[in-house]
């Protein structure tokens, strides 16, 4: 469904992207999706074809650079060597320009594990994004600038979240709501990556897939994308 592209920052340097696109092409809404800590894999392509299904060009960016981690320790090692202030303002930032420079009017940003903790400060440091959906993932929060995020955001925890505990939900809620954010926040009773459907297949305990959570998450963020970016 997706194919490769090459788009620039706005440092001018390119990055590579999957941008899957729907039937209506690309005066639709735009999704920026940001993948876990596993890097640009088929799991992730698969979310960018489900949201182009349902009426988006979704745009992943290429964050490692080619580089794909099949085990947690690989994984762990290239997310270490990220630098995330760079990939939110940066690679993130210039997929959202991109979208909207190739036509989409709205566009918004979603992202997983550390995704999520990505999709947070592209919410503080990208304007040009028109949403924000965090799944399960959050930076540490002396990062998290709440007065200067203007887009609506909507946020998916995991309670028995042993990779992003949720007391420091709690903690990012009371942040959001002093700084009179738009944003609504849902629990599952639920184990990270909760979403991620080959989840169980990392034999890694605190890892788990959760049908019903995913499938309530995923019609929850369906419905605020339509309200806000269609």
């Amino acid at each position: 469904m997706g194919k490769t592209i090459n788009y620039k920052r706005p440092d001018g340097q390119s990055v590579v992207g999957y941008l899957a696109e729907p039937a209506k092409g690309t005066t639709a809404p735009g999704m920026v999706v940001i993948q876990e800590w596993w890097g640009l894999n088929d799991q992730i392509k698969g979310v960018a074809d489900k949201l182009a299904a349902a009426g988006y060009r979704a745009l992943v960016p290429d964050l490692y650079r080619g580089k794909v981690a099949l085990e947690a320790n690989e994984a762990e090692h290239l997310m270490n060597n990220l630098n995330f202030g760079d990939a939110a303002g940066q690679d993130v930032r210039g997929a959202v320009q991109h979208l909207k420079a190739s036509g989409s009017a709205k566009v918004g940003v979603t992202g997983f594990c550390m995704g999520g903790a990505l999709t947070l400060l592209s919410a503080v440091n990208v304007p040009e994004a028109d949403a924000e959906v965090v799944w399960y993932g959050y930076p540490p929060l002396e990062y998290v600038d709440a007065s200067r995020i203007k887009a609506p955001l909507m946020g998916h925890w995991a309670t028995e979240d042993a990779a992003f505990p949720i007391a420091k939900v709690d903690e990012l809620e009371t942040m959001l709501r002093d700084a009179k954010v738009n944003f609504e926040f849902h629990r599952y009773i639920a184990k990270h990556a909760f979403a991620n459907e080959t989840a169980d297949s990392k034999n890694l305990p605190i890892l788990k897939y959760d049908t019903a959570a995913a499938e309530l998450a995923w019609s929850r963020t369906m419905d605020f994308l339509a309200k806000h970016l269609k």
